[in-house]
C-alpha cells in the first residue's frame, strides 16, 4: 500500500491549541473528509522531532498520511488542498481571536519521516 506524506508545522508563536484546532479544521475541509471517509487519507498529531529524530521539547506536528493505491495520483491534489485549508484556518483564526495566527509550513515527507 503505498503512502505519501504532507508536514504541518506551525510556528513557534503556536499555542498547543492551535494544533488541535487546526487539526479539527483540517478534517472538516469537505475534499478532505471525503477522503478520510473512504479510508484514502489519515491525520495524525506527532511529537516535533529535529533532524536525528530526537524530541524536540513539547512541539507537535500535524501529519496527513495519503494512503491507497491512488495515492501517486492524488497526491499533488491533496497537497494543495491541506495548503488552502491551512491559509483558510490562519485566516479564521485571526477573524475569531487575539493576535496574529502562528506560521505555518506545509510540507512533502517521506512516510517516516516526522
Amino acid at each position: 500500500m503505498v503512502t505519501r506524506g504532507i508536514r504541518i508545522r506551525l510556528g513557534q508563536a503556536a499555542r498547543e491549541s492551535d494544533i488541535g484546532a487546526l487539526h479539527k479544521w483540517l478534517e472538516r475541509e469537505k475534499p478532505l473528509a471525503e477522503l478520510i471517509r473512504t479510508d484514502q487519507l489519515r491525520i495524525d498529531e506527532r511529537s516535533r522531532t529535529d533532524e536525528a529524530g530526537a524530541p524536540m521539547g513539547i512541539g507537535m506536528d500535524i501529519v496527513v498520511a495519503v494512503t491507497g493505491g491512488a495515492a501517486g495520483a492524488i497526491f499533488q491534489g491533496v497537497v494543495d488542498q491541506v495548503r488552502r485549508s491551512v491559509d483558510a484556518w490562519r485566516a479564521n483564526r485571526r477573524q475569531v481571536e487575539d493576535g496574529e495566527p502562528p506560521e505555518a509550513d506545509v510540507e512533502p515527507v517521506r512516510p517516516d519521516d516526522r
